[in-house]
């Protein structure tokens, strides 16, 4: 069903640009005005009638597809959806609990721990 209205969400998207496309530049695009049927004006009106009735058909699937999504939303998570059972373990690549250094091994060496001077550097 979703994937019904979804398709037809689509269609009515490019439906949509290309009825948009079609009208004039002069603006009333979606403003409806008068004019006989043969005329120029008249192509205007029927085009702005199609806009409407596309536009107003594109927000009818863009809301039921928001009451199907979070309809979907409510029956669980992602993972209970997909099967896959959540992991206790932490990654292998992740640092075990207890393992942060203490506050001296983070502490800058002192005088005794390091040479003064560098090393002469031999010819």
């Amino acid at each position: 069903m979703e994937n019904v209205i979804l398709t037809i969400h689509l269609i009515l998207a490019l439906l949509l640009i290309g009825v948009v496309l079609l009208q004039r530049s002069e603006g009333g695009g979606l403003m409806s005005g008068g004019g006989g049927v043969m005329s120029n004006r008249g192509a205007a009106t029927a085009l702005g009638k199609l806009t409407w009735i596309f536009a107003a058909a594109f927000i009818v699937t863009s809301i039921t597809l928001t009451i199907l999504a979070s309809r979907a939303a409510d029956s669980g998570s992602v993972a209970d959806q997909i099967g896959a059972t959540p992991s206790t373990s932490a990654p292998a690549d992740a640092p075990a609990t207890g393992t942060l250094p203490k506050g001296s091994d983070l502490l800058p060496p002192s005088a005794t721990d390091a040479p003064a001077t560098p090393p002469a550097a031999e010819n």
